[in-house]
């Protein structure tokens, strides 16, 4: 079974960046559409981007759009999500996700994602 460990969290100020990494365990991830979301305290999740298995397409939440950025490695085994000019609101448990979806789209809608990794904390302050 597909195992994402996610890492990259931590402590940083605001406009500062940080990239979380996630990783699959065993697996190719170039047979899954992969997402990354948020959920801050007592906040519903939030999806914030997505890619299709191609690496092809991708989406991002208006929310981080222009600030963040998703990418893929060469070999398939780890996503990535850059993170610019982060801002105290960005403070959350962040979270990749990926969905069995072959081909040239993804999904942003957090149902459609069957395989979760255990989050990491990103926390914005001065």
């Amino acid at each position: 079974q597909l195992q994402l460990v996610e890492s990259g969290g931590g402590l940083v100020q605001p406009g500062g960046s940080l990239r979380l990494s996630c990783a699959a365990s065993g697996y190719t991830l170039r047979y899954y559409a992969m997402g990354w979301f948020r959920q801050a305290p007592g906040q519903a999740r939030e999806a914030l981007s997505c890619m299709s298995s191609s690496a092809q397409s991708t989406i991002y939440a208006d929310s981080v759009k222009g600030r963040f950025t998703i990418s893929r490695d060469s070999a398939g085994h780890t996503v990535y999500l850059q993170m610019n000019n982060l801002m105290p609101n960005d403070t959350a448990v962040y979270y990749c996700a990926a969905q069995m979806l072959h081909g040239n789209t993804c999904d942003m809608g957090d149902r459609e994602y069957v395989y979760w990794g255990q989050g990491t904390q990103v926390t914005v302050v001065s």
